[in-house]
């Protein structure tokens, strides 16, 4: 295996992610505040939220069949340019003397939300192709951990700036950020050719990840239901600050610290994961880590405050756990030229799962049912650990009677 570390395409996809997702963490970080802080502006950073994970629901399968279809390199390049050139527009009102507005804050939270819509599956495809089987686990480790760093700096930052900088000045450190990541992805050497050889092909080729996973039921199933932790890291983003309040009667910077404790387990799972792995597979690692976040989520009911910052570190440690040990699962078992439609099809399942969960905790919520919701999410983890193992028992091979995919793919990445 050539090391990883040695690979300067590697180097210049961990600089150009740091760069672009401190930035953009910062003003991700910052919108929401002033959206929050103006006139009525929790409710309508409510709307925003759930029209934006509803129109991310809607647009992830086109972005699967886009990324099969296009240089992933050329898709990452568009969307960076294109966030560069509206947020430089949008610093520019505040250079010029203008006041911002509520639906300034607005866009500029869709623009960086349709972002992540593209970045995410884009890189993890760009990963699977570039890069060697025997590379994968160590890659998702490593991105894991870069990512959570990254987090936990545009954190500490946007603390500090939000209360020195003017809004512009924050919108102008977020171009810079993804100038310095144009520069660093142009750098890479790649090339893609996508030469596609079909006979009588009549279905779309936004289906051909949908069909190719019905034609593995065991996989499938094993896939849904291990991206459950994360659906319920998603779901807690809004449940654990009301359960702060209202039930631990906690301060605010209390949060702060719960956020630091999650970080750090996430990051030691990015280090740890790769190695457990190797050892036991990437099977049996997703399946320990959903079972450890099933029983941390589980326990944070009768949880008091040094209680439920441990259950934190091992909630991080089962979230980020199942994610890298699934990234290689799926790296390792999927076609590289049906990558995008079929990691787009999971994203699609997990966004619809959260619009449902978030319609009906936040109705549960409003009537003082904080408990329950966290009742409901346990057995939701609990069903999902269940036939995570029962799953991965049947085996992942497709039918030796069905028909694979009339495709011939020649993808060249050099």
């Amino acid at each position: 295996m050539k090391n990883l570390y040695n690979d300067s395409r590697f180097r210049l996809i961990i600089f150009a992610n740091i760069a672009s997702s401190i930035g953009s963490g910062i003003t991700m970080i910052a919108v929401p505040w002033m959206l929050v802080s103006s006139n009525n502006g929790s409710a309508v950073f409510g709307y925003v939220t759930i029209c934006m994970t509803i129109i991310s629901f809607l647009i992830t399968p086109l972005v699967g069949n886009l990324i099969d279809k296009m240089s992933r390199k050329k898709l990452l390049l568009t969307s960076k340019i294109v966030s560069l050139i509206v947020l430089l527009a949008f610093s520019l009102i505040g250079f010029v003397g203008l006041s911002y507005e509520v639906w300034h804050y607005i866009i500029i939270y869709m623009i960086g939300s349709l972002y992540y819509t593209i970045f995410y599956p884009t890189m993890f495809a760009l990963n699977q192709e570039i890069f060697q089987k025997d590379q994968y686990k160590t890659l998702n480790g490593t991105m894991e951990v870069q990512g959570q760093l990254s987090s936990v700096i545009a954190g500490a930052l946007a603390s500090i700036l939000l209360s020195k900088w003017d809004f512009q000045y924050i919108l102008l450190l977020d171009v810079l950020s993804y100038a310095a990541a144009i520069y660093f992805y142009l750098k890479i050497p790649y090339t893609w050719t996508n030469i596609r050889k079909t006979k009588s092909i009549s279905k779309s080729r936004a289906t051909e990840g949908l069909m190719y996973m019905l034609k593995r039921p065991a996989m499938f199933l094993f896939l849904m239901f291990s991206v459950m932790p994360f659906i319920g890291v998603m779901i807690t983003n809004y449940l654990f600050p009301v359960y702060l309040a209202d039930v631990l009667k906690t301060s605010g910077s209390f949060y702060g610290i719960q956020g630091m404790i999650y970080g750090v387990g996430a990051v030691i799972a990015g280090i740890i994961v790769p190695i457990i792995a190797r050892k036991i597979g990437d099977e049996k690692t997703i399946i320990y880590s959903v079972i450890t976040y099933t029983i941390a989520i589980s326990l944070i009911i009768f949880a008091n405050v040094p209680f439920y910052l441990s259950l934190m570190f091992f909630i991080a440690l089962g979230n980020s756990g199942a994610r890298v040990a699934r990234n290689s699962f799926l790296m390792d078992k999927v076609p590289n030229e049906l990558m995008g439609r079929v990691d787009s099809l999971f994203r699609t399942i997990g966004l619809l799962l959260r619009i449902v969960l978030l319609a009906i905790f936040t109705e549960m919520v409003s009537t003082g049912l904080i408990i329950y919701c966290f009742i409901m999410l346990s057995g939701i983890l609990i069903v999902a650990s269940i036939f995570v193992t029962l799953t991965w028992k049947k085996g992942f091979e497709a039918n030796e009677n069905d028909i694979s995919l009339e495709v011939e793919p020649k993808l060249i990445a050099k």
